[in-house]
């Protein structure tokens, strides 16, 4: 198993029980507990674990969630696959939104070029990636930007998708399960999520597997309000017919 994969598995461990052991996962993994440090240390730095006496707690479970940077870090090529999945559920032309998040990054470099498409975006940085796209008209919705996660939320952003009505939109989550639907840490940012999927026809999540393993603070729509999952083959099958089961079609990329 190379170290990236492990770090991952050890990841998911963390958010599916609250916490970790060194010795517990030297013993599984069969690695020594300096080796098990060591990844601990790079899910650290990469901001979605906290190292503490004899092992590590997700981030979640400390009341913060990791800045837009280190989740960008981590399930890169599950983050690409699901990226290129989504393209799928574009429309041939018409108009989107893009949620922030580390996923909309990819799916934002993978668009196609010649898709004539109006995109509604409220993260900066991908208003700035889109903007020099001759094939694509960038509305940049206003508001508060938050430090963390580089979104717009609040009332200026709210008022805009009142007035919107879009194809489709892709959103991000923090969190979703079965029993909440999704969910994420920031109410403000909650209420703009919420929003945006009320102005849209059809709603896509994209979401890698260890979005699965939580639930957070503010819930924004139920799993009945999604239309399609775009997740990574890390997600478990029974879990999948679950999520489906509550209404939306799953896609395992």
């Amino acid at each position: 198993m190379y170290a990236e994969e492990r770090q991952q598995e050890i990841l998911s461990a963390a958010r599916a029980a609250g916490r970790v052991d060194v010795v517990t996962l030297a013993e599984q993994f069969g690695v020594t507990t300096e080796t098990i440090r060591r990844d601990l240390t790079v899910l650290e730095r990469a901001g979605v674990l906290r190292r503490v006496h004899g092992g590590a707690i997700p981030v979640e479970r400390l009341g913060f969630e990791p800045a837009l940077a280190a989740r960008d870090e981590v399930m890169t090529a599950e983050k690409e696959r699901i990226a290129k999945a989504a393209l799928a559920e574009l429309p041939q032309d018409g108009a989107i939104i893009i949620d922030a998040g580390s996923t909309m990054g990819r799916l934002v470099q993978v668009l196609p070029a010649d898709r004539e498409l109006t995109v509604v975006v409220n993260s900066p940085p991908l208003a700035t990636a889109l903007a020099t796209r001759p094939s694509v008209t960038v509305l940049m919705l206003g508001g508060r930007v938050r430090g963390r996660t580089l979104a717009t939320v609040e009332d200026w952003a709210l008022q805009q998708l009142s007035q919107l009505h879009v194809d489709v939109a892709f959103m991000a989550t923090n969190g979703c399960s079965v029993a909440r639907g999704l969910t994420t840490p920031d109410p403000a940012e909650a209420a703009i999520k919420r929003a945006m999927i009320a102005s849209a026809q059809r709603s896509v999540l994209l979401a890698d597997h260890t979005k699965f393993a939580g639930n957070y603070l503010a819930r924004f729509a139920t799993l009945a309000e999604i239309d399609v999952i775009i997740t990574d083959a890390g997600l478990d099958l029974e879990l999948a017919a679950d999520l489906a089961a509550a209404g939306p079609e799953v896609v395992r990329a």
